[in-house]
């Protein structure tokens, strides 16, 4: 079992654990190396680093929610390279590892969100719930401050939705739009359940079990393997 951090609120001390390769942010694994030396070539600080790699890991992933599993596999950052779609909490984590690849201290963060752009499909799978649960999101460390990064909407996705992708700088936060081109709401972020130095797997397990139908995995659910997570 490795040490997992957690703050509930604020931000961590960027230490070892923010850099530290795990089962879930692994960036030992050659295809996650691959992936953000590719994105990142030619990039001379780290800061230009963070947002080249965030716009490969919007883009270059799809965001793919119909195919949510709750299983360790899914929420791995090698997963994510290999299969090229994810949904949010994944493509937090390939993000994160990739920072911490390239020397930036990296976390996972959680937030509940209500989406108010959401497929008839998509309500009925998640039993019409209004509120998303463990909406995920990486937090990287740079030039002395943490900063929230969402790669989650790739921007075909955005197009098809009309709404704006979203940017980072690096510098500041880069959330999910609260807003359509046509102005409506698109996203309302309701609350943030902190920070963790690995993804808090059997957290999300647990409450994802209790809050949505069986239904929102189609029998993709394990907790094989969950003991040391």
């Amino acid at each position: 079992m490795h040490d997992k951090a957690f703050t509930p609120y604020g931000w961590p001390e960027p230490g070892p654990l923010y850099l530290a390769p795990t089962s879930f942010l692994d960036f030992d694994q050659p295809e996650v190396a691959r992936f953000v030396h590719d994105a990142t070539a030619g990039a001379t600080t780290q800061r230009e680093q963070a947002v080249r790699l965030f716009f490969a890991v919007r883009d270059q992933v799809r965001y793919e929610p119909y195919t949510m599993r709750m299983t360790p596999e899914c929420f791995r950052a090698s997963t994510v390279v290999r299969e090229r779609g994810a949904f949010c909490i994944p493509k937090a984590v390939l993000l994160a590892a990739g920072a911490r690849l390239l020397g930036i201290p990296a976390a996972i963060g959680l937030s509940d969100v209500v989406n108010h752009f959401s497929t008839p499909r998509m309500q009925q799978i998640m039993g019409n719930r209004e509120i998303f649960m463990h909406h995920g999101w990486a937090a990287l460390f740079l030039e002395g401050k943490w900063v929230k990064a969402v790669p989650a909407f790739n921007k075909e996705l955005c197009s098809l939705m009309r709404v704006p992708p979203t940017d980072f700088d690096g510098e500041h936060d880069a959330v999910l739009q609260q807003y359509k081109e046509d102005g409506s709401v698109h996203m309302e972020y309701l609350r943030d359940h902190g920070v963790w130095s690995d993804v808090p797997y059997l957290r999300i397990d647990e409450d994802w079990g209790g809050y949505y139908p069986a239904s929102l995995w189609s029998g993709k659910r394990s907790r094989i393997d969950v003991e040391d997570l």
